[in-house]
């Protein structure tokens, strides 16, 4: 079984003739923390495809093996069929976990933090592939307590050093023609795989829950809100604009946030001068929608209602004041014309 087996799934895999929504991507992400006591390591490793995590792999024991995250990827499948799959990425977490230390190790001793403090090298590898399942791109980048390090480049061929950090000679890294093989091959052919067994849940698009929320700040501001939830994939498009002007540099955009779900949420914001709201739209693209969505802020219907009830509550005041003042004028002039019919002087006797 081994990898003739291997390479007959992967094949199939490759043969697939649907067209998929994409792009889509393969993800690893690697992460070492040393400290702050001497010897003191912890390794996790996970893998992604687009926005949904597959697998998880921890270093606390030995016998440390990749976890499952997802229900769609049959245990019997894992345990028979693909148990070779599973082994092959296990070794890889295993051996990724001692040179990932190693290197962690050099650029304390490097910076002289060898003996305190805690540091943490990360790294990124992945590939990315068309709609109709071709390679598209491979990336891999590396970080050193929370800063970029180095870089694979567009070419795949070398490596570049982030400006101002020291320590990029000591690290061993992988070697480029390797590297380039998984990216272009064994990345795409896993990707491959995945997005065969989950294409009931990877595939989907499920389309964003939209609607925009008003938000006092003072009497010569308020904030406007467009909100996006319950979407997927994560990837969406949020922009606001100015009778028609993109407003995209005067804008608050968060970053996409998953709900817990498996969805996932973003907003935008805009403050904007009171009473020229409707000025203001929200444009919002997905892949679950049909077509781009475009929002304005709506008054509830509470305060409409209440809006309505008020001028018609100041109509019927102003009715009664105007008949309040016509009756009294009226009796005004009742009084006056009373007031003619007596004599100057008295008639004479």
């Amino acid at each position: 079984m081994g990898p003739r087996r291997m390479l007959l799934l992967l094949s199939g895999a490759l043969a697939l003739t649907e067209t998929w929504a994409g792009p889509h991507s393969l993800r690893y992400l690697h992460t070492t923390k040393s400290g702050p006591g001497p010897g003191e390591h912890r390794y996790n490793g996970v893998i992604y495809v687009d926005d949904t995590e597959i697998a998880r792999f921890h270093s606390d024991t030995a016998s440390s093996r990749l976890k499952l995250r997802v229900p769609w990827m049959e245990q019997r499948w894992v345990e028979q069929e693909g148990a070779w799959f599973w082994e092959d990425q296990t070794r890889e977490m295993q051996h990724n976990a001692q040179w990932s230390r190693a290197n962690l190790n050099q650029l304390r001793a490097h910076g002289d933090q060898s003996a305190h403090g805690s540091s943490t090298w990360q790294e990124m590898t992945g590939c990315v592939v068309r709609s109709d399942g071709r390679f598209l791109r491979g990336f891999s980048h590396f970080a050193y307590d929370g800063t970029d390090f180095l870089a694979l480049n567009r070419d795949q061929g070398s490596w570049t050093a982030t400006s101002g950090v020291s320590g990029s000679n000591v690290v061993r890294l992988p070697d480029e023609d390797v590297r380039r093989v998984f990216l272009e091959d064994t990345c795409v052919r896993r990707l491959h795989l995945f997005l065969e067994k989950g294409k009931g849940t990877l595939l989907r698009a499920d389309p964003p829950k939209t609607h925009v929320t008003h938000h006092p700040i003072s009497d010569h501001e308020v904030t406007l809100k467009c909100w996006a939830l319950g979407f997927y994939p994560a990837d969406i498009t949020l922009t606001w604009k100015r009778d028609g002007e993109d407003l995209t540099q005067d804008m608050e955009l968060v970053d996409t946030r998953p709900a817990g779900d498996g969805t996932f949420q973003k907003w935008a914001t805009v403050a904007v001068p009171p009473g020229e709201e409707q000025r203001y739209t929200c444009h919002v693209q997905h892949q679950g929608l049909p077509e781009p969505l475009t929002l304005r802020w709506v008054l509830p219907l509470q305060t409409i209602m209440t809006i309505v009830v008020i001028a018609a509550a100041l109509g019927v005041l102003g009715a009664v004041a105007a008949g309040a003042v016509m009756w009294r004028r009226k009796c005004s002039g009742s009084d006056s014309a009373q007031g003619s019919d007596v004599p100057l002087t008295a008639p004479k006797g």
